[in-house]
C-alpha cells in the first residue's frame, strides 16, 4: 500500500521531502506534483521502476520519457545543447515545457528514443517538484499521470491513492496542477518544432 504524504504547495516541509527523496533513492516509484499535471517518476537507474511506470500507463518503446531537473545546469549533463538551443532553455525555465533533445550517455539508452536517441527534459516551475529535485541531487525520470483510456491526466491526489495504492511506493498531494500537460518542442534539429501545444506559451518561439 501507498504512503501518502501532504506538502504544502508554496513552502514544503523539509522534513517530508527528505523522506520521498530517500524513498526514491531506495528504488521507489513516486506521484508526485509539478506546475503541469502530476507526473508519476523514479530514479534515473532504476530499471524496475521504469518497467512499472511502462505497465502503469501501457507504454511503448517509442515514448519519450522526460527527466525533471532542478536547474538548467543538471539538465545540460544528461542532453546537447547549443547555443540556439540553451537561449531558449533560458528564457522557457523553470516552466511547463518539455525539450526534446539529443541525450548523452548520462542516460541509459533504455530511456532515450530508441532510433533518434533523443530524450524529453523540463525544468517545472512547482515548489514541492523543485525542492524534491534539489534533495535528490539528480533528475527524475517522468511521465504525465496519464492513465490508459483516459482523456485527461488526474487531478486529485487523493484519488490517484485510490487508484493506484497497490502500484505506486508514494503519492505527494501538492494541490491542484491542472489538466493541461506540457508544450513540447523539439530542439534536436536545426530549427525548433512544435510536438504538442499544451500549458506553456508559445510566445518565445517563432513557430
Amino acid at each position: 500500500m501507498s504512503q501518502f504524504f501532504s506538502i504544502h504547495a508554496e513552502n514544503p516541509q523539509a522534513r517530508l521531502i527528505k523522506q520521498a527523496a530517500d524513498l526514491i533513492r531506495k528504488g521507489g516509484l513516486v506521484v508526485y506534483p509539478t506546475d503541469s499535471c502530476y507526473a508519476i517518476g523514479c530514479a534515473l537507474d532504476n530499471k524496475d521502476g521504469i518497467d512499472r511506470i511502462r505497465k502503469i500507463r501501457q507504454l511503448d518503446d517509442k515514448h519519450h520519457f522526460t527527466l525533471a531537473c532542478r536547474d538548467l545546469s543538471q539538465l545540460g549533463n544528461y542532453a546537447r545543447v547549443d547555443n540556439q538551443a540553451f537561449r531558449l532553455l533560458k528564457a522557457a525555465t523553470p516552466g511547463s515545457y518539455t525539450f526534446i533533445l539529443l541525450a548523452t550517455k548520462e542516460v541509459p539508452r533504455r530511456v532515450s528514443h530508441p532510433k533518434k536517441l533523443t530524450i524529453g527534459l523540463r525544468v517545472p516551475d512547482h515548489p514541492v517538484a523543485l525542492a524534491l529535485l534539489e534533495e535528490l541531487g539528480e533528475p527524475l525520470l517522468s511521465s504525465s499521470l496519464l492513465l490508459p483510456n483516459e482523456e485527461y491526466p488526474m487531478t486529485d491526489a487523493w484519488e490517484i491513492r485510490d487508484r493506484l495504492e497497490h502500484e505506486v511506493d508514494l503519492v505527494i498531494e501538492g494541490g491542484y496542477c491542472g489538466t493541461d500537460p506540457t508544450t513540447v518542442v523539439d530542439l534536436s534539429g536545426d530549427m525548433p518544432v512544435l510536438i504538442r501545444e499544451g500549458k506553456g506559451s508559445l510566445a518565445l518561439f517563432s513557430f
